[in-house]
Order: structure tokens, then sequence, then C-alpha cells
């Protein structure tokens, strides 16, 4: 859907982004993760037209993205643009209209959305009168309301207590069932784990990793299980084997414990729950995969460090 092709952007000599590509795929949740400083909101501003890039193109649906195709994606900026002398119907109607809405539809898709977060009384208030997060959930709707086929959200939980980034969470993932793209730009790689299907990794301007977000854990694991379970400590040090090297474990009550293991050689997890079956009552076991965090600084640590 969005072809990405060897973007290069210098600021005052300064390089922000050095020939970075990527694909971003219809229907698709896409995380572009870095740290502060990295260069995703620069490439976000240039997808969105904002700024121009020094040399490489950008294709949205095979074709070069000129500012026609801006009616159809929506875009959350970090930078968040509300005035806020305005009420949110207001707000919602400015921004709504300039995206090609009129006044009467604008209104329809506002209370729709207000009505689902349950927010209705919101419309009449100002922005000035919101807090961080109710205004961060406005700004939400706003980017919305014209149904955009891509999404684009630059750091889009920030300002949001847990439970409304577990709000939006699932809203990202109501739309992509319904067939919208999501590229979803943060320096929080945790908080994406849970929602992305693919990722780009950025670092010091460059793309040092893109993929399907399970192969990219698949290939850095490192053959870790946990099992949890009741039992004595003691037994079930007892029943392990060679096979198996205990890396860390965690006690959550008296009788209840979480243990991290290693294996060794040809060891897999069925030989493991046949060493415990019987000494310990197993509530249950996993491999333990890398989180992103885990991917990212393997990738940016050079292997001379680790070794």
């Amino acid at each position: 859907m969005l072809k990405v092709e060897n973007i290069s952007k210098s600021f005052y000599r300064k390089r922000a982004l050095e020939n970075v590509s990527m694909h971003v795929q219809k229907g698709e949740i896409f995380g572009l993760l870095g740290p502060n400083g990295a260069g995703k909101t620069t490439l976000i501003r240039i997808i969105n037209q904002i700024i121009e890039q020094d040399s490489g193109s950008i294709r949205y649906h095979g074709n070069l993205m000129t500012q026609n195709h801006l009616a159809t994606i929506g875009y959350m900026p970090e930078e968040r643009g509300l005035y806020k002398t305005m009420t949110v119907e207001n707000h919602a109607i400015f921004l709504g209209q300039l995206r090609g809405l009129n006044k009467h539809d604008v209104k329809i898709k506002l209370n729709y959305w207000l009505d689902k977060f349950q927010i209705g009384d919101w419309k009449k208030k100002r922005i000035e009168e919101l807090s961080k997060g109710m205004a961060q959930k406005v700004q939400f709707i706003c980017t919305v309301l014209h149904e955009p086929d891509l999404l684009i959200l630059d750091e889009p939980y920030s300002g949001f207590d847990p439970v409304n980034v577990e709000l939006i969470k699932q809203e990202l993932v109501e739309m992509r069932a319904n067939g919208k793209t999501i590229i979803l730009s943060t320096h929080n790689m945790k908080s994406v784990e849970e929602v992305c299907d693919s990722v780009a990794l950025i670092h010091d301007s460059k793309k040092i990793l893109e993929g399907k977000v399970s192969e990219l854990q698949e290939e850095r694991k490192t053959g870790e299980y946990a099992v949890k379970f009741r039992g004595n400590m003691i037994a079930f040090v007892n029943a392990l084997w060679t096979g198996f090297e205990i890396v860390d474990k965690d006690i959550l009550a008296d009788d209840l414990f979480v243990v991290r293991l290693k294996m060794r050689g040809t060891s897999s997890l069925d030989d493991l729950l046949n060493v415990l079956i019987g000494q310990v009552q197993i509530q249950s076991a996993w491999e333990v995969m890398p989180s992103m965090q885990d991917v990212f600084i393997d990738s940016v640590t050079p292997k001379s460090v680790i070794q």
C-alpha cells in the first residue's frame, strides 16, 4: 500500500534520514519504532507532504504520492494541533471540512465517536477546558472522522492513562479488522507488541531492521522456557537433570513459583514437562520470546560488546 524507497533528508548538514526504505502492506498495523530523535517524525512528515525529502520516493497504491492522496490519509502528529478557544464540535467541523466532509456529515460522525467513547457531554466544551488526555482523545476522533484508508499516528499514547491506552489499542485492532492500514510511530516498543503485525526499527537516521514481529522474535529466541507451578522448589530442582539450566525464578506465594529455564542440547518442552509431572503441580508453561526492546538492543549493540 505504501512503499518508501531510499528516502534521505538533512537539516543544516545534520542527517535526519539516510537511505530509508520500508514497505507497509494494506490492512496491517505497522510499527515505526526507535528512540526519540531517530528520524521517525521526519519520515512521517515527508509521507504527509509537510516537508520534502532530499532524495528517494514514496509510492501510495503503486503511484508516486502527491497532495491529492492526502484526502485518504489520517494523521495525528505528536505535537497536538488543537485550537484551544474552539469547542470540540466546532473544531471537528473545521478539520472535517478540510478533509472534504460537509458540516452535516461531520456532526453525524462526531456524535458516533463521542457516543462510542461515552463522552457526549464534551461536545460544547472548549478545547482549553479539557485535560491533556481528554484533548488527546478529541484529536484522535478528529483524525479518523473522514474514515481514512491509511492512519498515521505519531506517539498516540502520550498523555493517556492505562485505561485509555487500552481503549485506543482496541480501536486500532478494530480498524485493522475493517481493512484499514495503520502506521504507529513510537519510542515505547513494549506498547506496540500486542497490536503490530510488522515493524521497522530506525536508529541514528537509518533503518536497521524491518519485518514481521513474530519472525523477528523467532529469529532471536534463546531457547528459554518458563514454568508456573505450585509445590516445593526443592522438588522442582531435584526433578531437573543436566538438560535444563535455571535462569531466574519469581516467588509469587509460599508455594507458587515462576521459573525460567534454558534448554541444553536437544532438550524440548515435552522433556521438561515429563520430568516435572508428578513432582509439582504445573499451572502453565510457555516459550519465552524476546521483546521488541530485546530485538532493538540486539540489533544496535556491536557484537564485540555482546561477546
